[in-house]
């Protein structure tokens, strides 16, 4: 018996009034795509609620509800919200073009269509949708593997959020772009995924590490690295740097490679102030919470030696914005 073959090609859903609108669209993409068609608002709405269109195209002018009102209906349902939206109308002024931005359109072409435009336009939007979910995709695999470290370490999940977050208020203050930031805040949890590979008789161990236990342990930075692998750009290649050189000392002083000053990447300075800021002030079975007056009188006097010190007095101004994140992500 031969296996029936599944049909894998984007599905769209097309919506007029007009049926031979319709038509010429289907025409139009009938090769590369599966075609759902409604010709009233009210259909349109529960078919992108049961089917989960890849894309919508719509037209505006309709009886009862008109496109802009589907569209906002759509974005105002979690379930239907990110499917993306090109009106098809006949509407040509600026205003109207305007509006259909602002209901939450992501393009608009005039009738009479174009065949090549319109096939031209659902590809590049289907492309940016794909390139979000394979963004999103990775982002939840790192934020993952963050957690599988967690499961061996003795910190909480409370301390790699709280310094994720001081870490992406730092690079704000210091004038890092927003997306930059925001990968940071994202790549920030991955810096001790190598801790994975440490045997949990040393990780575990409730008193001081022997010489030979802190060669084994000082090796989790490259452990990490290798885990992540490296990568040419973007929120990966953050977390492989940051897992790689987060110990390293503006002294050259620290670990894996000894690097020192600017030679060790900003966004591994910014995460060891983020680091050791929260694992002070925090409690642990080990140790009583230090207080901020102790914690900030240590970050000034490790500036130059442990930490950038430009870095330093910007962290610190930072406080209120600190202490905010430090109560709201409690243990």
């Amino acid at each position: 018996m031969t296996p029936v073959q599944e049909d894998h090609r984007p599905r769209l859903l097309l919506v007029d009034d007009e049926p031979t609108n319709l038509q010429v669209l289907r025409h139009i993409l009938q090769e590369d795509f599966r075609l759902l068609f409604a010709t009233d608002g009210a259909r349109a709405l529960q078919i992108a609620q049961q089917q989960r269109p890849d894309l919508v195209l719509l037209d505006v002018m309709m009886p009862q509800m008109d496109g802009y009102g589907v569209c906002q209906a759509l974005k105002a349902d979690r379930t239907t919200a990110n499917i993306p939206v090109i009106f098809v109308t006949a509407l040509t002024e600026a205003q109207d073009e305007a509006r259909g931005f602002d209901v939450g359109g992501v393009d608009y072409i005039t009738k009479p269509v174009s065949a090549p435009v319109v096939r031209a336009r659902v590809r590049t939007h289907l492309s940016l949708v794909r390139t979000e979910e394979l963004r999103e995709t990775r982002l939840q695999i790192v934020q993952r593997l963050g957690r599988a470290a967690e499961y061996k370490d003795n910190e909480t999940g409370m301390h790699v959020i709280r310094m994720s977050h001081f870490a992406h208020v730092l690079a704000l203050a210091l004038g890092h772009s927003p997306a930059w930031a925001e990968d940071l805040l994202n790549a920030a949890p991955m810096h001790d995924v190598g801790k994975i590979g440490i045997p949990d008789a040393v990780l575990r161990k409730p008193g001081p590490l022997d010489a030979g236990e802190w060669d084994t342990m000082r090796r989790h930075p490259q452990i990490g690295a290798e885990i992540i692998g490296e990568h040419p750009a973007g929120l990966l290649r953050l977390a492989h740097s940051i897992a790689l050189t987060h110990h390293e000392k503006w002294d050259g002083s620290g670990y894996p490679q000894g690097l020192a000053g600017e030679a060790i990447p900003v966004e591994s300075r910014i995460v060891a102030l983020a680091d050791v800021f929260d694992a002070l002030t925090a409690r642990r079975p080990y140790k009583e919470p230090w207080s901020i007056e102790d914690t900030l009188a240590h970050l000034r006097a490790q500036a130059g030696k442990h930490f950038d010190p430009g870095m330093v007095e910007v962290f610190i101004a930072q406080l209120p914005r600190l202490l905010e994140i430090q109560a709201r992500w409690a243990d």
